[in-house]
């Protein structure tokens, strides 16, 4: 490293000179060792690799990664210190920096800090020469130096930096081997295992990372149905990452006296329990098969916590994972785990399976194309400021909310570039046209009511009609009658009974663009049966033809239509039903998860159906893959019952969510949408925060991957506008704004905490058993 002793003189010690190395080519990725296709995502196709001083900050360095744009496009690196157009990353041992190479170039590669522990960055020095790339890392590894040590490295020796040089860690099957035991499991949670039992088969622990542990201690009051030791990690609020606390035995277990199907997620040393939270789907688990571990969130009196649990042995990560599937899914559904159909069982364990993406049909995958989407590029200085800070007019504003009224729904309309907000009964009308993209209120229907009588409507869901000119409402007041509201004239029409003996609980459009047109008749749902409603008949609406109730107390709740007017149908009970048409039984039956559905959507192809629990987001892939009818649609035939689906799980992660502070609590999640268009996004929100996923990628499987924005206020919907996948509209609680989907950023401690003052000492979280 000392060759260039001499040049480092030069470029090292001078005040004046920011930059201390810099290579001009190269590519910026990210890669996931976590994931089954050990994905490498460009995140920069051209970019430059800079080491560059800190500014009034000694011994203090940054590695830069700035995007580079071919010529005439360099004005839109100006001044933007901030954007996606740059990364820095302060140099530091915390970075595992080291070099490799791939495909015959010179690579340096580091972790990525903000991302799990198995994400880093990789620089792809293009034509870079031996020397060069040798001086680059020597430069990295006095920058390391000065900081550790806050003095100079100019006279330092090859053996001074050779503490900074990354060394692998063992294999984990070496640390494992030490500590490895076999782990007893049920087959079914009604069968409790011995804690003493289980314990007799571990191994004296040998690990440097596994201390001894204790004989778990044998509480007659709780049965253990699983266990096996592991290593207890804890989010730290201020490290923002996971730091080691304890090993612990970790168990499922339920106590003796607790109601049926009631279990705990313990972790305990000997007769000491660290924790022990119920399972529920409000645990928000994430599990990392690949790295044997399991994140969950445990949030008491508004204060978060994130924790992980991480296993040494194959065989204890599944049992542990195969018994918290199974508490899992009898808490929500209220049933034996021994009672439920093979399939069914086949189902939730793969809703829990880390397995690949893939579209049947090779579609090409441009990645230019999908980074172009992704990028948030702030083309000028002055849109970087948040759309909802636009400043309005006092005739742009909506009059003052009644006492205790807030904005309820928002339906975006398909033409003329509105949208139409609920409040009481009231419905406020924004336009989508003006400056900056940010909506401007229009109008207000007031005092909505029954056309005869008077009585104030309260709207429970609307939907726009006939090309945007009527507007369907359901009335809580009302459950077996339609409203058509004429939105021009700013009144109620007309009042459509439906069947005095079956209540309307949703609604949908004949098709997805049926709006569009002047299509009169539309889909409605009860609790068990769908029909269609035509406002066209004398008497009741419903058409008696195209009526079909089912089995059972179905509980549906919501339905969708594909723009060829298929329908997806959800329920209460977390099970979802794919019709070709009104009227008949459904081709394909997906059971329950245990947790019910919200909100369900569809693409227009039918393609892709995307369910809303309250945790987490469901999508499914109806393309049937194998069997006699491949290459179908679940909507127009059924899956072979060895080869259903697999729901693919969209969740926040755990960390993310003890950020915000409070439980997830997610509305209905839609795609954008447009005629002719493809959709490339999914978005929700839950509490203040706006959340979007990029579709691109999630089917790739990477579903973690999404973006946020945070409000000052509670979002109780939002949706892009119609035909564009850029601008959504949020609709909160005392507010309507606009926002580009640039504005959405990755999450981070600081765009997701509560101030930290607001934090509960952790100690009283810790040893908080039951």
């Amino acid at each position: 490293m000392n060759i260039f002793r001499s040049l480092m003189g030069k470029v090292w010690h001078d005040p004046n000179a920011a930059e201390v190395v810099k290579i001009s080519e190269g590519q910026l990725y990210l890669v996931r060792e976590e994931t089954i296709r050990s994905d490498r995502e460009c995140i920069y196709n051209d970019a430059m690799a800079t080491i560059r001083r800190v500014p009034s900050i000694d011994h203090h360095f940054q590695l830069v990664i700035t995007r580079v744009y071919e010529d005439g496009d360099q004005e839109l690196l100006e001044d933007e210190d901030e954007t996606d157009e740059e990364r820095t990353f302060l140099i530091g041992e915390e970075l595992h920096f080291r070099t490799g190479q791939t495909d015959g170039d010179p690579t340096f590669i580091w972790r990525d800090i903000e991302g799990d522990a198995t994400e880093f960055y990789e620089f792809v020095a293009r034509g870079t020469n031996e020397p060069t790339r040798a001086f680059f890392e020597t430069c990295m590894y006095r920058a390391m130096y000065e900081r550790k040590y806050k003095t100079t490295a100019d006279s330092t020796q090859d053996k001074d930096l050779a503490e900074f040089i990354w060394q692998p860690p063992p294999p984990k099957n070496e640390k494992a081997k030490a500590t490895k035991k076999r782990s007893t499991s049920s087959q079914y949670l009604e069968e409790p295992i011995s804690s003493q039992a289980s314990a007799s088969q571990s191994t004296a622990s040998e690990s440097e990372v596994l201390e001894a542990l204790p004989t778990p201690h044998i509480d007659p009051g709780i049965q253990t149905y699983t266990g096996a030791v592991a290593m207890l990690h804890r989010h730290d609020y201020e490290q923002g990452r996971f730091v080691q606390e304890h090993a612990v035995f970790a168990q499922i277990v339920r106590l003796v006296n607790s109601p049926p199907f009631e279990y705990y997620l313990m972790a305990a040393n000997g007769e000491h329990v660290f924790l022990s939270h119920q399972i529920t789907s409000d645990m928000n688990q994430n599990i990392a098969r690949s790295i044997k571990s399991l994140t969950w969130n445990h949030i008491s009196d508004g204060i978060g916590e994130s924790w992980c649990l991480e296993f040494y042995a194959d065989e204890d990560f599944k049992n542990v994972i195969e018994g918290l599937t199974i508490a899992l899914w009898e808490h929500g559904n209220q049933f034996s785990w021994a009672k439920a159909k093979a399939d069914e069982q086949a189902y939730a364990r793969s809703a829990n399976e880390d397995v690949e993406m893939k579209d049947v049909e090779d579609e090409s995958d441009d990645e230019e194309a999908v980074l172009d989407e992704l990028e948030k590029e702030d083309d000028d200085e002055s849109e970087q400021e948040d759309d909802d800070d636009v400043s309005e007019d006092e005739e742009d504003r909506p009059p003052a909310l009644g006492k205790g009224e807030k904005n309820s729904q928002l339906t975006v309309g398909y033409k003329g570039d509105r949208s139409y907000v609920v409040r009481g009964n009231n419905i406020g009308v924004f336009s989508h046209t003006g400056d900056h993209g940010q909506v401007k209120y229009h109008a207000t229907i007031g005092k909505i009511a029954v056309p005869k009588t008077g009585r104030a409507i309260k709207p429970k869901q609307v939907m726009l009609h006939e090309q945007d000119t009527k507007m369907v409402i359901m009335d809580e007041g009302a459950p077996n009658s339609l409203f058509e509201l004429d939105i021009e004239r700013g009144k109620i029409v007309e009042e459509w009974k439906v069947n005095e003996n079956i209540p309307v609980k949703y609604i949908a459009p004949d098709s997805k663009f049926a709006p569009m047109t002047r299509e009169q008749t539309l889909v409605g749902a009860s609790g068990n049966a769908l029909f269609r409603i035509d406002p066209r008949m004398s008497g009741d609406k419903m058409v008696e033809s195209q009526y079909k109730q089912y089995a059972g107390k179905n509980k549906f709740s919501g339905v969708t239509t594909t723009a060829a007017g298929k329908l997806a149908v959800a329920s209460e009970k977390g099970d979802i039903r794919l019709f070709d048409a009104i009227g008949k039984n459904a081709k394909t039956a997906l059971p329950p998860l245990g947790d019910p559905i919200i909100g369900v959507d569809v693409t227009s192809d039918g393609r892709w159906v995307v369910a809303t629990t309250k945790t987490y987001l469901l999508l499914i892939d109806t393309l049937i893959g194998e069997g006699r009818y491949a290459g179908s649609l679940g909507f127009d035939r059924s899956f072979p019952a060895d080869a259903k689906p697999i729901p693919r799980r969209l969740q926040l992660r755990a960390e993310h969510v003890a950020y915000m502070g409070h439980a997830v609590d997610f509305t209905p999640a839609r795609f954008n949408t447009g005629e002719g268009q493809q959709e490339n996004a999914i978005i929700t929100s839950t509490g203040e925060f706006v959340v979007a996923w990029d579709f691109g990628k999630v089917k790739k499987g990477l579903l973690d991957r999404y973006e946020i924005k945070k409000y000052e206020d509670h979002v109780v919907q939002d949706n892009f506008k119609f035909g564009d996948d850029k601008e959504i509209i949020v609709a909160m609680e005392n507010n309507v704004v606009a926002v580009n989907k640039k504005a959405l950023r990755k999450p981070t401690r600081a765009s997701l905490a509560t101030p930290t003052r607001n934090l509960r000492s952790r100690s009283s979280i810790v040893n908080s058993p039951f």
